[in-house]
């Protein structure tokens, strides 16, 4: 695994190898330029609390979430490859950070959350789309990857792709990574040494979900990089805790975790002040979580009936199958214009619609919607969407 040049050579000078090998024999050393006041009893928390800064966040904190997540993804985690962070935002950019010089590639979703290609700007990073197609439910173009890999990883290339992202389950066509995705893209990023970022915000928000999807989290075939957070698993948009799990060949993880440990520790350790409620926040994780699910999925439930009934709606808007997240895709009459549909919302029902080229679909006709309402609110704005789809076509 080639990383970016960004955070330099590794080694440690001579004074940090002394210094370092003093403490393994028990030896106190004091740091002449200590410029951290709680260690001189100046904190605003009072003379006893000392703040010990690790990049990968407070070890405490760290213990307690691989605890709870080792039980919730079934799988035996280590404290030691986990860095918890302020969002999962931020996450994305330490990894470009990572893995990317300037002008180098990732291969990213479409249609998917505009999200991505935004940090990607940000940090330097040419973001790269491969597609996502729709035949029953949302499926993975492996052409589009496999093209994309031989065009900017050749021997000669001077930007390649170093890491290709998979949302597990993306946003907004609410897909799973199946098995048989997993193993071919595995094996791509395996024959052009390209990373993998899973972002896995929405995992447990399961709808209509197959049998065989899987988490990223632990995938040792490949350096794997597994991004989840707060903000979705608590309902709670303002905890900014997110999380990196990095795994994969053990010298590639040992190199990985020393290079993202200098990125860390440059934009410094999260806050106490919210490190030390994460263990609090994680007692509600579960119901927070099952909350949330339910509420979306009695509302597509009540969807996938309301427009069944063909004589009711004349099937003028169709749910695309959605098997995890907080929403789901409709399709609408191609022969209509996304935005002169979403003007006509707003004008006669005041609603914003979210048409699908906002997220890169490839044709017109796509529109998301939230999963996240109250049921009786949900099923009136349906009920009044539809109603203006309908009126558009019948001309009134």
């Amino acid at each position: 695994m080639q990383f970016s040049h960004r955070t330099g050579e590794q080694s440690l000078n001579a004074l940090s190898v002394r210094s370092q090998q003093l403490q393994e024999q028990g030896i106190s050393v004091t740091h002449l330029n200590d410029s951290n006041p709680t260690h001189f009893g100046l904190s605003v928390h009072g003379p006893d609390f000392i703040y010990h800064a690790d990049p990968r966040g407070d070890l405490k904190a760290r213990r307690s979430l691989v605890n709870y997540l080792s039980r919730r993804y079934s799988r035996e985690l280590d404290v030691q490859q986990l860095y918890i962070l302020n969002s999962t935002s931020q996450a994305y950019a330490w990894l470009m950070m990572l893995l990317c010089d300037p002008g180098d590639c990732v291969l990213f979703p479409q249609p998917g959350y505009p999200l991505i290609e935004s940090i990607c700007a940000l940090t330097g990073v040419k973001s790269v789309p491969y597609r996502l197609l729709y035949d029953g439910s949302w499926m993975i173009d492996y052409v589009s990857i496999e093209q994309a890999l031989h065009h900017y990883n050749q021997p000669d290339s001077e930007h390649p792709i170093k890491a290709l992202i998979l949302i597990n389950p993306n946003n907004p066509t609410n897909s799973y990574v199946k098995a048989e995705e997993r193993a071919r893209i595995i094996a791509l990023c395996q024959r052009y040494k390209v990373a993998l970022i899973a972002d896995e915000v929405f995992y447990d928000f399961s709808l209509q979900a197959f049998d065989s999807r899987s988490r990223f989290v632990g995938e040792n075939a490949v350096l794997t990089f597994t991004i989840d957070g707060f903000s979705k698993m608590l309902a709670a948009a303002d905890a900014k805790v997110g999380w990196i799990y990095v795994s994969g060949p053990e010298n590639d993880k040992t190199e990985a975790l020393q290079r993202l440990d200098m990125i860390a520790d440059d934009f410094l350790p999260m806050s106490s002040l919210i490190t030390q409620q994460i263990e609090s926040l994680l007692a509600r994780a579960d119901e927070q979580t099952e909350r949330i699910r339910s509420r979306c999925l009695t509302n597509l439930n009540w969807l996938l009936e309301y427009t069944a009934d063909a004589q009711r709606t004349q099937g003028i808007v169709t749910p695309l199958r959605s098997e995890g997240g907080w929403s789901v895709m409709l399709r609408l009459p191609s022969s209509l214009d996304d935005d002169e549909v979403g003007i006509e919302l707003l004008n006669r029902i005041h609603a914003l619609s979210a048409p699908g080229y906002f997220f890169d679909c490839d044709s017109s006709g796509y529109m998301a919607v939230s999963l996240l309402p109250e049921p009786e609110i949900f099923s009136r704005i349906i009920q009044d969407t539809i109603s203006v789809i309908e009126s558009m076509i019948d001309g009134k």
